[in-house]
């Protein structure tokens, strides 16, 4: 299956809004917006109305990244929104995670779960069946930039055994550092879906448009080197 790509728009230039969405809406398999609160992460970046004005200028899916330590109350606002696909954290959802998958898949909505670097891939087996999808961090949540964690690629690998040995259907994402340093090796894992941000994508040129294909052009490179 070939690489798919999901912008971070917490990296994009705001001031560009709709000319880099426009620009992106050919090319984007997904768009990853990061909703992080300030207290499960020390950082506070996009929103449901942030999704909701997204939604206006595209039809590419709307994937939401949970950072909050509360989600059972951002859901019913990213689900109003329009957000397609919406995940988070286990260990913030406590007792209350098959409740939580249950409510988005309950509204029409992809659903899945975020996995910390330290978390096992074993920590989903008992509601894996119902996830559409698994993000493997390989950076700790909150902030860009951070420095690639190799030890992540190993859960890549384990996640696409137990999808293939149980029958499950989730998609593998990872998230974080995804860049000309590291395509090759996390080309490697067999991941389906490759979170790119400043390193990856934006900061590759001025302009989005061009920026893509350099980023495709490198990866292309990189993965047959």
């Amino acid at each position: 299956m070939a690489a798919k790509f999901s912008p971070s728009l917490m990296c994009m230039d705001l001031t560009q809004f709709r000319e880099q969405i426009t620009a992106m809406n050919s090319r984007a398999d997904f768009y990853h917006v990061d909703i992080m609160d300030g207290s499960y992460v020390k950082n506070i970046t996009l929103s449901p109305f942030f999704i909701e004005n997204l939604k206006k200028i595209t039809d590419v899916p709307v994937d939401v990244h949970l950072m909050v330590n509360h989600p059972e109350d951002i859901i019913p606002m990213c689900i109003d929104a329009g957000a397609d696909i919406i995940s988070f954290h286990p260990e913030t959802a406590n007792n209350k995670i098959f409740r939580l998958l249950n409510q988005i898949k309950d509204a029409g909505r992809r659903c899945g779960v975020v996995l910390n670097p330290a978390t096992p891939a074993e920590a989903i087996k008992e509601y894996a069946h119902l996830l559409d999808k698994v993000t493997v961090m390989s950076v700790d949540p909150g902030y860009a930039g951070q420095k690639f964690i190799p030890e992540s690629l190993n859960k890549i690998k384990q996640l696409i055994a137990m999808r293939e040995a149980q029958g499950y259907h989730y998609l593998t994402e990872i998230d974080g550092s995804c860049n000309e340093k590291t395509f090759n090796v996390i080309a490697q894992s067999g991941v389906d879906v490759f979170i790119v941000g400043t390193s990856g994508l934006f900061s590759l040129a001025d302009n989005v448009s061009d920026a893509w294909d350099k980023m495709v052009d490198i990866y292309q490179r990189e993965v047959a080197a």
